[in-house]
């Protein structure tokens, strides 16, 4: 069954290569969305693929990279829409 998450990543996120980090994971496990700074210093991602894959990104986005400190995770459950292409990096909001 397909879903959807929206995450929020705080902490030492933004300059660590988060991004790239959370763009070769999530295209590894084969989810489609994005992943973008937010002005704020936290990351966003917006995921949708197989529940057990969403997982294993929610896991990783708790770890990230090497040089990241992750503080917190806050996830949003949405209804996946199936509007997504491939996963890719967007500009910071």
């Amino acid at each position: 069954m397909i879903q959807r998450f929206r995450a929020f990543v705080r902490g030492e996120v933004q300059g660590v290569s988060f991004r790239w980090f959370v763009s070769r994971e999530a295209s590894h496990l084969g989810l489609l969305g994005w992943v973008r700074n937010r002005e704020d210093g936290r990351v966003e991602v917006l995921a949708e693929g197989e529940r057990e894959d969403l997982d294993v990104l929610i896991f990783r986005l708790g770890r990230g990279p090497l040089p990241a400190r992750v503080v917190d995770v806050s996830l949003q459950w949405e209804a996946a829409s199936g509007d997504l292409e491939g996963f890719r990096i967007e500009r910071t909001v």
